[in-house]
């Protein structure tokens, strides 16, 4: 679905773990990452779209995680020009997007990169909260930021007890995480 400006209707997850780390993943083929993010069908409302993708990008149903937040309104993201298929109609400038933040309630076993036809992304693994911003493609870092900074508040004020605080943007985080850890559970051929 493509509005009246050329924005592609979309849905954007960040899942995180109990240590607020974030489910990051490789796409297929393609040596880049990114979040989980789909387009939005026509009468499709953005939560049901969500868990749609969220089910064909990761194999996770809606029993297995938690809603935490989502932005307030669309976050938008324009496509370098090289891009942009001028032949295609209605013409597609980029993506504008709700943002969510989910917590993994099930285990880690049920994360699965096979349940679509064509899976999106050929590996995954946990990063730090902020780690996205300095690996997304160039044209997608602001409002990966913007997403991360409006959900951030809400990740840290639902965290199980025990769990890490997570840092802001700019400051440290309260304990020394690696960047990237291999996630327990699946073996590495499953992800």
């Amino acid at each position: 679905m493509i509005d009246a400006e050329g924005y592609r209707l979309n849905v954007g997850i960040i899942l995180s773990n109990d240590e607020g780390r974030v489910f990051w993943a490789r796409r297929a083929g393609m040596r880049s990452s990114q979040f989980p993010q789909g387009g939005i069908k026509v009468d499709e409302d953005p939560d049901a779209a969500m868990f749609r993708e969220l089910y064909e990008e990761v194999g996770l149903e809606r029993q297995y995680v938690k809603i935490i937040a989502r932005t307030k309104g669309w976050l938008r993201y324009q496509l370098p020009e090289r891009f942009i298929r001028r032949r295609s109609y209605p013409l597609c400038i980029g993506q504008k997007q709700i943002w969510y933040i989910l917590r993994l309630t099930g285990p880690e076993a049920n994360i699965r990169l096979d349940c679509s036809e064509r899976p999106e992304f050929d590996r995954w693994c946990w990063v730090d909260y902020w780690h996205p911003l300095s690996d997304v493609v160039y044209f997608k870092r602001e409002v990966y930021r913007q997403a991360l900074s409006e959900l951030q508040r809400a990740l840290q004020a639902d965290r199980p007890a025990g769990a890490q605080a997570v840092s802001d943007a700019g400051g440290t985080a309260t304990r020394q995480i690696p960047v990237v850890t291999e996630p327990s559970g699946p073996s590495s051929s499953q992800r």
